[in-house]
């Protein structure tokens, strides 16, 4: 039984816009560790995986202390999973923005936009839900959410994809099973209902 003030690892791989996910959880009830140590996000009842920057330099950085192999092993064993931006890329096989293998824990590669769009996709924009979870529940369809991103993720499976939004064409903004969520945007920047996403997260690894 999880506690109602549930530990929260947030990785810290030197590519997080840590402290403002650190308030967000902490806002809603949850006490936080950001840390690149194993043993302590092991001990947590959560992770948080946020992330802006490269792919490769991310990698590397997971790599040099093992957090690669923990963060599949800690999804593996059904350890509720919040991935936010480049924390969504990673989860994929490979990136088109660099050499190194991403975690593989989904089938897919990260696609950089077409030609012809402005890049990055920068600012306010629409994300259309597409499978009811309990860590996007009353959150209205057609949200606005903010995104800072030239890269987008590829799944072969569209069955997994939570949200789309539209930016030259569809691209999957959201996704989510089993104790997976991840999102593109950033809810931390997202004024109330990115916020609100949080709470449910926080509800979510409760249990309630």
């Amino acid at each position: 039984m999880i506690k109602e003030k549930p530990l929260i690892g947030v990785v810290d791989y030197q590519a997080g816009n840590l402290r403002s996910v650190q308030k967000a959880l902490e806002k809603f009830g949850a006490q936080v560790v950001v840390s690149s140590e194993k043993q302590q996000l092991l001990n947590a009842d959560a992770i948080v995986f946020p992330g802006q920057g490269a792919c490769d330099s991310s990698m590397q950085n997971l790599k040099k202390k093992s957090l690669d192999d923990l963060l599949i092993r800690l999804i593996n064993d059904q350890v509720p999973f919040l991935g936010v931006c480049l924390g969504l890329q990673l989860l994929l096989e490979n990136s088109e923005e660099g050499v190194e293998d991403c975690l593989g824990v989904i089938e897919g590669n990260v696609k950089k936009f077409p030609p012809g769009l402005k890049i990055p996709h920068m600012g306010w924009n629409q994300v259309e839900w597409k499978i009811d979870h309990p860590v996007f529940k009353n959150i209205p369809n057609y949200q606005n959410f903010y995104f800072v991103h030239s890269y987008y993720a590829d799944l072969v499976d569209e069955s997994l994809i939570a949200g789309v939004t539209q930016y030259g064409h569809k691209f999957s903004s959201a996704v989510c099973f089993d104790n997976v969520i991840a999102t593109q945007f950033h809810p931390e920047k997202s004024g109330i209902w990115g916020l609100q996403i949080y709470n449910n997260f926080i509800e979510f690894v409760i249990g309630v």
